[in-house]
């Protein structure tokens, strides 16, 4: 896995935008001038990669959704990149038949059936426009990268494939069957991508297990059609570099279902959880209550603002993963240097302004200019620098407002505190019934964890108490019922995950941020350092990934679909460690586990780990969800 994933998916969509054929290196050649036309999936999959820019300079002059009214462009060839549904099948055929194009050049996301590829041969035949058809591909690229290390399969309709659609009551087989199609339908694009034949673990009796029969499955009979193999060959020249294969481990979000509840304390855990974050972006309403209008007046319009959090912001990459306060002292750290910087600027203006005057001026012009030279080279980066700084200012701001009005230090090391078992220092009752202690949400979570990792379930009369005093706050209980059926089913099976002795050390209040001149002010939150400990994710990757017999993860079943005969075994033939690993969580993922994760392979030298996940969904999205089962 020398290239991530994101570079490989990159390449591959570049590719595609050239027609197919690799991008040339020597740009001085203008670019074929071509219009892309992409579905929503497209749209979600080539937004985290491409920006507009990159699209311009491949060419690309206009791009449309493909349901959207078009006017026809009789000159221009048309690239394709939609998913091989019947409605976009219906619409590229009546593109045909009113030669919207020059010549099209139809990408598929996902394999298109034989049925729906001689549905468009025929529109292409009756719309006498079988030469324009130039070619047809399919791209195997439905899955979205949002990080060099971590994948998600949809955006759009993820409600299809999320927990609460896994874990119904009333799911009838045929629903399950087309959801586990759908997840490894979207995996086995991601190997394709990658360029490797994956080794699979999964745990057993659980849809984790159903999708990695099923994968299994269909990397063998693509394996097995040599003519046709998609691993073999040129494409695989470029995943060839490393010799051992990637263990691929497939957890049931069933394992943990306290982590997609917790509050969290790293920035973009933060982001995800309490601001509008999705697909690298954030959207923000601007102005929020800052002076009341005039009586009688038209409320004043909401800006929206939108900020993209890429690749490219060093700032971001460098801190996504750090604790809040940390962010906090580098945003005003960055901010002094900015300034320190447009000062100097400022100051070679001033004294450019003096030419004239004196023999003194003259002499320190010479000198001068040179300085003002690089500052003025200088420019276009300060520049970039200050808008990613005022991008960072505005977010934690945002993020420290929720943190203060909700109290969301308090939580955090609340929950680390239950979920580490360690002594607590106030009661929980104390918490729920606080009425400036967050949302009723917040206390539904709060609670949801403590009942999730206690070691036995309070009792009926403690647990009366409990439902009057989150009624009391608001809350809706409906998250609990199913929670309570989930404890009582998982009780028979297993015991409660083990979150390690996680913990968090209070460090004082803030020192540096506290002084006045800072625009973050941190009063009265409290500093919090995080322990290093891997959550129930992480910690059966390390099983698997090191080959340590563990109790947790000694029955995982084991697949290799380079085997010739599918063997039933948990017994793995490879005894070395694995340098590369995907975990995947069916049933969806957060950026808490995804950081942990993070954390953990920077410990293990050269060790490299993707997280993916079916859906990503933050606390609030994942109480609905369970708030819905427990309707039933």
């Amino acid at each position: 896995m020398a290239a991530s994933v994101r570079e490989k998916q990159t390449v591959a969509l570049k590719r595609m935008l050239n027609f197919n054929a690799p991008p040339l290196k020597n740009t001085a050649a203008e670019p074929v001038w071509k219009v892309l036309i992409y579905d929503r999936f497209g749209q979600d999959i080539i937004s985290p990669l491409l920006s507009v820019k990159e699209l311009r300079d491949m060419g690309i002059t206009l791009h449309l959704l493909l349901h959207s009214d078009r006017d026809p462009i009789p000159d221009v060839p048309a690239i394709y990149f939609v998913m091989p549904t019947e409605e976009n099948i219906d619409r590229i055929c009546q593109d045909l038949r009113n030669q919207l194009y020059e010549s099209y050049f139809l990408n598929f996301i996902s394999a298109i059936s034989r049925s729906k590829l001689e549905d468009v041969a025929s529109a292409a035949l009756a719309a006498n426009a079988v030469a324009q058809v130039t070619k047809v591909y399919d791209q195997y690229l439905n899955f979205i990268t949002l990080e060099d290390d971590m994948f998600t399969l949809c955006h759009l309709n993820k409600e299809l494939i999320s927990y609460h659609a896994i874990n119904r009551a009333d799911l009838k087989d045929t629903d399950m069957e087309a959801i586990m199609d759908t997840i490894v339908d979207s995996l086995f694009c991601f190997f394709v991508t990658l360029g490797a034949v994956p080794i699979i673990r999964c745990p057993r009796g659980n849809a984790a297990e159903m999708v990695a029969v099923k994968l299994d499955k269909k990397l063998r009979e693509n394996l097995r059609d040599a003519r046709n193999s998609l691993f073999t060959g040129d494409n695989m020249a470029a995943g060839q570099f490393s010799f051992q294969r990637p263990l691929f481990v497939l957890a049931d979000r069933n394992v943990d279902m306290a982590t997609p509840l917790h509050h969290t304390w790293t920035y973009q855990a933060l982001i995800h959880d309490v601001l509008d974050y999705q697909l690298n972006r954030v959207v923000m309403e601007e102005g929020l209550g800052a002076e009341p209008s005039p009586a009688g007046a038209r409320p004043k319009k909401k800006n929206r603002k939108t900020y993209d959090l890429t690749a490219a912001d060093k700032f971001w990459q460098k801190h996504k993963g750090s604790p809040f306060p940390e962010v906090a002292e580098s945003v005003q750290e960055e901010l002094d240097t900015y300034r320190a910087q447009e000062d100097e600027v400022k100051r070679l203006k001033c004294i450019m302004g003096l030419e004239g005057e004196d023999e003194g001026a003259i002499s320190m012009l010479s000198d001068n200019t040179a300085k003002l030279t690089s500052a003025v080279s200088s420019l276009p980066e300060l520049l970039e620098k200050k808008r990613l700084i005022d991008l960072h200012t505005n977010v934690a701001t945002a993020v420290l407002d929720h943190i203060k009005s909700r109290k969301l230090d308090v939580y955090f090391e609340y929950e680390e505190k239950l979920m580490s078992k360690s002594t607590l220092d106030k009661s929980l009752l104390d918490i729920i019934s606080d009425p400036d202690a967050g949302t009723p949400e917040d206390k539904m979570r709060l609670f949801l964890i403590y009942y999730i990792t206690a070691q036995q379930v309070p009792s009926e009369s403690d647990l009366d108490q409990y439902k009057t005093a989150l009624l009391d706050a608001g809350c809706d209980l409906s998250p609990l019922n199913y929670i309570k059926q989930w404890k009582a089913f998982t009780k028979m099976a297993a015991t409660p995950a083990n979150y390690g002795n996680s913990g968090v050390k209070p460090m004082g209040l803030f020192s540096r941020v506290m002084n006045s001149g800072s625009q973050l002010v941190m009063e009265g939150v409290k500093n919090l350092v995080l322990k290093q400990h891997n959550l129930p994710v992480t910690r059966i990757l390390d099983n698997l990934m090191e080959m340590k017999s563990n109790p947790e993860t000694d029955d995982y079943r084991y697949f290799d679909p380079k085997m010739l005969r599918g063997s039933e075994s948990s017994i793995p033939r490879n005894k070395n460690p694995f340098q590369e690993a995907i975990v995947f969580v069916v049933g969806g993922g957060n950026y808490i586990e995804y950081q942990n994760l993070v954390d953990y392979a920077k410990v293990k030298q050269g060790k490299k780990v993707v997280y993916g996940c079916s859906e990503l969904s933050n606390a609030a999205q994942f109480t609905k969800q369970l708030s819905q089962l427990g309707q039933k």
